[in-house]
Order: structure tokens, then sequence, then C-alpha cells
């Protein structure tokens, strides 16, 4: 089968959590004898932002990492859709792109046989719903929403007649434990400051926590103001900027810990969606305390596979028990480990991804504009 994906950045992960779960399901098509063929836009703003801070070796690092991934550059007013999507079976369109290519792509699949699926990995249809409508899904078979909340907005808005829940996952041949490197500190925190979406629940469940315990601890991340770098040093942790998302892994791997704390609108609108900071973590194997977040559709195994601390002065205790029992914490990790490699992995993924394509059947043209 012949696979085309457009997305904002394949090459790219500053400021460009997807990437995670994009490279990780284009590797694994690949590896399955699948053909790919990946189109980013030449200017988009992920690339040109990594680019400008950390120069050409940020491209060639993403080459090394991924060394069968390859992306097509394009300018949006000169992209040729019958050369891009010749012999394409199923085509994904990732909600970061155009809103314009989104539309012109669903009109040229009113005469082409492919299947076509818009694929949404962010928060705006329930915050900025009215952004979300400017997509125009009515010649898509469909889209791949990363939660049942979403899901159900895309039916109940009328932006879409079928849509199915398709949840990120870990790239688990990379992300997993790494044995043998010498301990940095008790905590790492990887995730960008990020439009003051969680300001108050870093300074609650991360900064005050580590100052209070006095561990030893790092920050990777972008998008970091002057005053959030300041709060950091403060608190004695030690920010480290940006980590290219191949190298996460081995960070996991030098220190003790690690802490998820959900934007604000993923914790108090849009229940089930862990994002993909989790599935990192989990599959790597680092003890995990989460601030709340509700998992409304049953992902893990709360209080087994992470801990949950329902305020800062829980999350102080659930990190001093994991620095003074190395024990419990290393098989807390492994259950959660367990869980992601038995249920929320890539290749699980692209599984639901090939069903889904199949139970749709052979494409005829216009398929797409008839209700399921």
């Amino acid at each position: 089968m012949h696979v085309v994906l457009f997305c904002h950045s394949l090459v790219s992960c500053w400021n460009h959590g997807n990437a995670h779960f994009l490279r990780g399901v284009c590797q694994e098509l690949l590896l399955r004898g699948h053909s790919l063929r990946v189109y980013e836009p030449q200017d988009s703003w992920s690339r040109n932002q990594m680019v400008a801070e950390q120069g050409q070796a940020a491209l060639e690092g993403f080459r090394q990492a991924y060394p069968r991934l390859r992306s097509q550059l394009y300018e949006p007013a000169q992209l040729d859709l019958d050369r891009a999507l010749a012999g394409a079976d199923l085509v994904l369109v990732h909600e970061w792109s155009d809103p314009a290519l989104v539309r012109r792509i669903g009109r040229h699949r009113r005469d082409h046989r492919y299947r076509l699926f818009f694929h949404d990995t962010h928060h705006r249809s329930k915050t900025d719903p009215q952004a979300m409508s400017a997509y125009a899904l009515e010649d898509y078979d469909g889209v791949l929403a990363f939660g049942e909340v979403i899901r159900e907005l895309y039916l109940a808005q009328g932006w879409a007649h079928r849509a199915w829940t398709w949840h990120e996952a870990a790239d688990a041949r990379r992300f997993h434990p790494v044995s043998g490197l010498p301990r940095a500190g008790d905590l790492i925190w990887i995730g960008n400051w990020g439009d003051e979406e969680r300001t108050a629940e870093l300074e609650e469940f991360l900064l005050q926590p580590v100052a209070d315990l006095h561990l030893s601890a790092r920050v990777h991340g972008v998008r970091y103001p002057p005053q959030a770098v300041g709060r950091l040093r403060a608190a004695g942790i030690d920010y480290r900027g940006w980590l290219p998302n191949h190298a996460v892994p081995r960070a996991f791997a030098r220190f003790g810990c690690t802490v998820h704390v959900p934007r604000r609108p993923y914790a108090q609108q849009l229940p089930g969606i862990p994002t993909i900071r989790m599935f990192e973590a989990l599959a790597c194997g680092i003890p995990l305390v989460t601030a709340p977040w509700n998992d409304a559709e049953h992902l893990f195994h709360p209080g087994s596979d992470y801990l949950v601390a329902r305020d800062g002065a829980q999350m102080r205790t659930h990190l001093r028990a994991l620095k003074n029992d190395p024990a419990m914490a290393r098989e807390m990790a492994a259950r959660g480990r367990a869980t992601v490699l038995a249920r929320h992995t890539c290749a699980h993924r692209v599984d639901q991804l090939l069903a889904i394509h199949q139970s749709l059947g052979a494409p005829s043209t216009h398929t797409a504009r008839s209700p399921a």
C-alpha cells in the first residue's frame, strides 16, 4: 500500500510534540513493507525555529536518528497534487496543515480512488472551535481524533460524518529503557513552557516541590521567557533548553523520576487525553508522577503504572517516596512500561489504522461525500 502524509514537520520536533507519533507511525509503515511519502511546507514554523536556534546540525541529527525517514518540502501555491498523490491508497492530513491545503486535497479526492483522513492531535476543537470549523472536511473519509472527546466533537458539530478515536502512542522501537548511563540527578522534566497554559501548574507541581525537597533536577524545553528561566534557577533547577525528541530516552535514563504536568485545556476540558509525554516516560521505564488528569478512557492503571498527585503537597509526598524507595520505583516503572507495550505502541496504532482503512472497503470517487 502507498501512504501519503501531509504534516507540519517530520524533521523538526521543536515545540512540535506530534513529531514523535508521526515518526513512529511512519517507521512502522515502512517496516511492514508499505511505501510512504511525507510532505511538509518549506517554511514550517517548527523547522524554521529549530534551524534558527540550533543550526543545520539539528537536521543532521534527525537524519542520523531516522535514516529511513524523508520528507518532501513544498511551497503551498506550487504543490502539484496530481503528482504528490499519484498512486496513493491512504492519505493522512495532519491538523496543523494549512486550511487551504486541507480543502484542496479534499477536492482532489472527489475524482480519485484513495482513502483520505484528517488527523487531529490538538485541543483547538474544544478551545477554538471557530478555527477548526474553517477546515473543509466534507470530502474526507473521516477524522482520526486523538481522544474520544475530540471524536465526539467532530460528529456533534457536523465537521465530519465519520470519526474514530486514534490515540497517540509510544515509538517503542526508540523509546525504551537505556542501561549503563551514569546518574545525573533525581528528577527530569521535558516540556515546553507554553503560552501560559500551565504556568501556575508548573509552579505547584514542579518548581515548588523540587525546591522544598532539595532535589537535583533538570528541565529541557523551549519558549521559556526570561522570568520562567529565573524561576527555574530560583528553585535550583538546571535548565538546558531544547532536547531533540530522539535523545529523550537517554536523558530519562540518567534521572530517578519524572513528572507529567498537563496543560490546562487537557486537564480541565479534554478528559482521557494524556498527550505524548506520558507515553514517552512510561515506555522508557522511568518512574512517573502526574498532576491531576482524568484517564476517562482507561488507557492506564493510575496508582499502579504511575502515581497521581492531587496537589503540590501530594506531589512532594510521592517524589519523596520514589527517592527513598528505589525498589517501589522500579516496580512501578516496570508496570507502566508493560502497559505501554501491551496496548500503546505505534505498532498498535498502525494496526488500528490499517483496520479502519480495510473496514471502509475499496474506495470509489465521491464516496467520501456520502454519510456512513
